[in-house]
């Protein structure tokens, strides 16, 4: 199953590099856009959901990495004042 990541900007200038364990944040998301802070939590949390159960299907058990990535961008959106995400890159 192919992995990538994806970089992100955050309201506040931090940046993040996301991990997902399947491509199919490249159906949720596009580089270059920016997205409200509400939207990309609620994308990511689809997106991410789609992954841990494709790896599901393939290994008997959800992606642990995929979640802790949801966590932590679930953590660091409630730090965030009212803005906008910035998807800067993807990366296989």
């Amino acid at each position: 199953m192919p992995e990538m990541r994806f970089h992100i900007r955050w309201p506040d200038g931090s940046r993040e590099a996301c991990y997902s364990p399947s491509l199919v944040i490249k159906d949720h998301f596009a580089v270059g856009q920016d997205y409200p802070v509400d939207e990309f939590v609620s994308l990511s949390r689809l997106a991410l959901g789609i992954a841990s159960d494709r790896v599901r299907t393939q290994f008997g058990f959800p992606c642990g990495r995929a979640e802790a990535q949801l966590a932590r961008i679930e953590a660091t959106a409630r730090r965030q004042d009212a803005g906008t995400v910035h998807v800067e890159a993807f990366e296989e």
